[in-house]
């Protein structure tokens, strides 16, 4: 499956963030045509799963505010629902 537009920014944003040792930027946006927030542009709905030594020492909240901080005007503003799984390397 290509990605689209603005999974490759997410993915672009939160590599120069955070040079993660894993991300994965997973559309969901499929499980959720017909429900609020999907807009028909395929690109509503994530998940982002980041690793990075950044997030070590960091709480689970931090973490997520570090994540929404580095997407900037994305998550709420141009993406419905994200979902953040972000882990220190070893958690």
């Amino acid at each position: 499956m290509t990605q689209g537009p603005l999974a490759t920014e997410i993915e672009t944003r939160l590599t120069t963030a955070f040079a993660p040792t894993r991300l994965a930027v997973i559309n969901d946006s499929d499980h959720h045509h017909g429900h609020a927030g999907h807009d028909g542009s395929g690109e509503s709905h994530f998940t982002v799963e980041i690793e990075s030594a950044a997030f070590v020492g960091v709480s689970r909240v931090n973490r997520q505010r570090l994540v929404n901080q580095a997407l900037g005007d994305i998550p709420g503003q141009r993406v419905h629902a994200l979902a953040i799984k972000a882990r220190a390397p070893g958690d």
